[in-house]
């Protein structure tokens, strides 16, 4: 029975994958980022296009993809140390991020992460919004404040 614990390796490996292929195509993104943005100020993307949405979308984007990343990462390493064997690190002293004794921690560590992804997620969504009427731009403080708040709970009981 105790090696059916070995199961969790097809989540840790699968995981680290996605991971990986996340990383890649967020990387992949802003490398064509930097290429539109480089055609831009050659002059061949043409006069219309909006350097400064291109970019900024591109790399929120990008960033949002990196998070879901390091949320697999955080994940495979959880699952991994709480279930099969604990991680080796060369120097302990380092970092403690990817440190995790119980399932609580690893809960803790990716709502975190999630959180962080949605908060960039809503970002971008923002960014493409046309505010039209006052209505709008309350909800939209509102919203803000309601992140803010948010993040402030998330953190209180967070020991630096």
């Amino acid at each position: 029975m105790w090696n059916a614990r070995l199961f969790i390796l097809l989540a840790v490996i699968l995981s680290l994958i996605g991971s990986i292929l996340l990383f890649v195509v967020a990387s992949v993104d802003i490398l064509k980022t930097t290429k539109q943005t480089y055609l831009y100020y050659v002059g061949a993307l043409g006069g219309e296009a909006d350097i400064h949405n291109i970019l900024l979308n591109s790399i929120i984007m990008a960033i949002d993809l990196y998070l879901i990343a390091v949320v697999l990462l955080i994940f495979a390493f959880g699952l991994y140390e709480l279930f099969i064997s604990k991680i080796e690190v060369k120097d302990e002293s380092q970092s403690k991020v990817l440190e995790i004794h119980t399932l609580d921690q690893l809960k803790d560590k990716l709502a975190k992460v999630i959180v962080m992804a949605l908060i960039v997620a809503f970002f971008s969504k923002v960014l493409n919004m046309g505010m039209k009427t006052t209505q709008d731009m309350l909800f939209f403080a509102i919203s803000i404040l309601s992140l803010a708040v948010s993040l402030y709970f998330l953190h209180k009981d967070a020991k630096h």
